[in-house]
């Protein structure tokens, strides 16, 4: 008997032998992702089955929420540094890899796939195939797992992943700046890079021509740095989050809470610099829009398929 709903990577593979095309789901944080064929629903495939604090890496089932994920991981004051995207959603291990998208983490640290270190998947002949492991230097030669990130499913069906995690930061502090115009705010935005502040999120918000910057470290370096840090920034208005509005302004743009609207996300990698030309030409539009990883990231968001095409020309 097929199960609708697997609980091993095993029944997975008996489901995918026995149809054509599977279409995986997980969290159904993401459902634009979602293909066409058999419905393939990974929620019972959950649970972190390995977890080694020392060796700072964890192995769980594809069906895992980043949630649970991020709980066990903060009770030994570890986390995941590229901010997985859609966790108070529900999004999974498993989605989260299959999209590849990243959070503003990403800037300092790297992506998802720098921190995916272990696969194992259901190939399309149904076969349970494992690649890479769950020690952070596992292998040389070809990094094969890479090769699911952003894949969107179509490599196969993931039932186990393996990551490797960081310490997490003793103190974060969160500024706010308030821009007069676009220009002085992406042209700040540029200097902040160049700097020797190490941010750890570096944001912008069009609309309100706003940056949000966020550092990370020892609590009494970062008091140390935040007085300097303000002073050149003298040119705009700054406001200091406290640690609960900074929490929650994190948590509101993982969750794309700037978008109000039932849309399609678009994701477009641009430089700093392209940044005016294409807010300018999106402005006649009704698009959402936030650029973010320190400008080398715009998301857009748009309301049908029709218009997909007609941004993308």
């Amino acid at each position: 008997m097929m199960a609708e709903k697997p609980s091993s990577a095993e029944e997975v593979a008996e489901v995918v032998r026995a149809h054509a095309r599977i279409s995986a789901v997980g969290g159904r944080t993401k459902p634009a992702l979602v293909g066409e064929g058999k419905e393939l629903g990974l929620s019972g495939l959950t649970g972190i089955t390995d977890y080694k604090a020392s060796e700072y890496t964890f192995t769980a089932r594809a069906g895992t929420t980043i949630r649970e994920v991020e709980e066990v991981l903060k009770a030994k004051r570890q986390y995941l540094p590229f901010d997985p995207l859609f966790a108070e959603s529900g999004a999974t291990l498993g989605g989260t890899v299959a999209s590849g998208a990243c959070g503003p983490g990403r800037f300092r640290f790297g992506g998802l796939r720098d921190f995916f270190i272990g696969v194992q998947f259901v190939d399309g002949a149904g076969e349970l195939v494992r690649s890479g492991g769950k020690v952070v230097k596992n292998a040389a030669g070809f990094d094969y797992p890479k090769l699911f990130c952003g894949a969107m499913g179509t490599l196969g069906i993931l039932v186990e992943t393996t990551f490797k995690v960081f310490p997490a930061p003793r103190a974060t502090r969160t500024l706010e700046l308030q821009f007069p115009n676009m220009d002085t705010a992406i042209d700040t935005l540029c200097e902040i890079t160049l700097t020797q502040w190490e941010p750890d999120a570096l944001e912008f918000f069009p609309r309100h021509n706003l940056l949000l910057l966020r550092l990370a470290g020892n609590p009494d370096a970062l008091e140390e740095r935040i007085p300097a840090i303000l002073r050149q920034l003298a040119g705009c208005r700054v406001q200091q989050l406290s640690e609960t509005e900074a929490t929650a302004r994190w948590c509101s743009l993982l969750e794309f809470e700037w978008n109000a609207l039932e849309a399609t996300l678009l994701k477009v990698p641009i430089t700093p610099s392209k940044i005016l030309a294409l807010d300018k030409a999106l402005a006649e539009r009704a698009i959402g829009r936030h650029y973010g990883m320190a400008g080398n990231v715009a998301w857009l968001a748009i309301s049908g398929p029709t218009e997909v095409e007609e941004v993308s020309a």
